[in-house]
């Protein structure tokens, strides 16, 4: 039996594993590891096609029911306590830790690129920064739009996508107009949800065999890289996404209590996941003299996935939850109820 939205959490937890894999096998190749070029930049292209667009389709699965609930600007400041306080507290833990250790990492990170996290994002938290934009953007776009609307707005997000690629749109533009329509795809997908659901196995074929054909167009038949952007991207991250959908859908009649767990907890693993995986990969080659490719990317991904949820257990264990969530005497939430209450 389809349990409950069980899909959306194992479509994280395979969007997450996907990120950490990809994050540790670049740290390992900027290394300098033995590493075979061609293959690496297949995979690489190949996760990188889709893996983050998943989690922006993700993103808009549940954003308009939101929306009505809290409002436009209700819905805003909530983002500022779920999407702005831990993208400014962990791109500070986690450069402040580069910053320590750039001897022993691939690249010398400074206090001043740290501290322009506001108008340049390092790192994985540019996500978080273009969420945040996405969804300010998308409040104001769907606050009096009805249902109808959903697939104009979103084949118009579509356009600005493929358009990016001849205007210059500046970072902010990208950071919207390169994103936003997964965003609106996960919006519109509520649309014909139930039709996935009544038959994920038939279309978890028809998908699966559309990601086989399309990435092998795309990649060696055309020999193009996920960079390219355009349309041909756009379709390609569109057909795998629908295809990690049905794959989760058909996982939902099934209880993996730990890739439930993994998806449940994908925020935690990747706001940390790198300074697990990169420190593992540091104590393998500089301090094990370690260079063996398949331990550094399986125990990298383990550690990257592991790490962050030990410590998520320490956090709750211990108090720690400002690390992810504004205490209320800062929080945006509370201070506009305060507000509203005085007024």
């Amino acid at each position: 039996m389809q349990e409950r939205n069980a899909w959306v959490d194992y479509a994280k937890a395979i969007g997450i594993i996907l990120v950490v894999y990809g994050h540790v096998a670049r740290g390992v190749f900027n290394a300098g590891l033995p590493m075979d070029e061609d293959s690496y930049l297949l995979v690489d292209s190949i996760i990188y096609s889709f893996h983050m667009p998943l989690f922006f389709f993700l993103s808009g699965l549940f954003f308009y029911d939101s929306l009505i609930k809290r409002g436009k600007t209700g819905l805003i400041v909530n983002k500022v306590d779920t999407i702005v306080y831990p993208f400014i507290v962990w791109s500070l833990l986690q450069g402040l830790v580069e910053v320590v250790l750039s001897n022993y990492t691939n690249g010398e990170v400074t206090l001043g690129q740290v501290f322009s996290l506001l108008w340049s994002p390092r790192a994985q938290f540019w996500f978080l920064y273009a969420l945040f934009l996405v969804f300010v953007v998308c409040s104001f776009v769907y606050a009096k739009a009805d249902r109808r609307y959903f697939l104009p707005i979103l084949l118009g997000f579509g356009a600005f996508y493929v358009l990016k690629q001849n205007v210059d749109m500046g970072r902010i533009g990208n950071f919207i107009f390169g994103n936003a329509v997964f965003f609106a795809l996960g919006v519109w997908f509520n649309e014909i949800k139930a039709y996935f659901l009544a038959r994920y196995a038939s279309l978890t074929v028809i998908f699966g065999a559309l990601f086989i054909v399309g990435q092998y167009l795309f990649h060696i038949t055309f020999g193009l890289n996920w960079e390219v952007g355009g349309l041909p991207v756009l379709t390609l991250a569109t057909i795998s996404i629908l295809f990690m959908v049905t794959l989760s859908m058909w996982l939902g009649n099934v209880r993996i209590e730990w890739l439930l767990f993994i998806g449940a907890s994908s925020m935690t693993i990747y706001l940390m996941h790198i300074l697990a995986g990169s420190g593992i990969r540091v104590i393998l080659s500089s301090f094990m003299g370690v260079d063996s490719i398949p331990v550094h990317l399986i125990a990298g991904t383990i550690v990257g996935l592991a790490a962050p949820l030990v410590a998520q257990l320490i956090v709750k264990r211990y108090d720690l939850s400002f690390l992810f969530t504004p205490p209320k005497s800062i929080s945006a939430t509370a201070l506009r109820t305060r507000r509203t209450v005085a007024q």
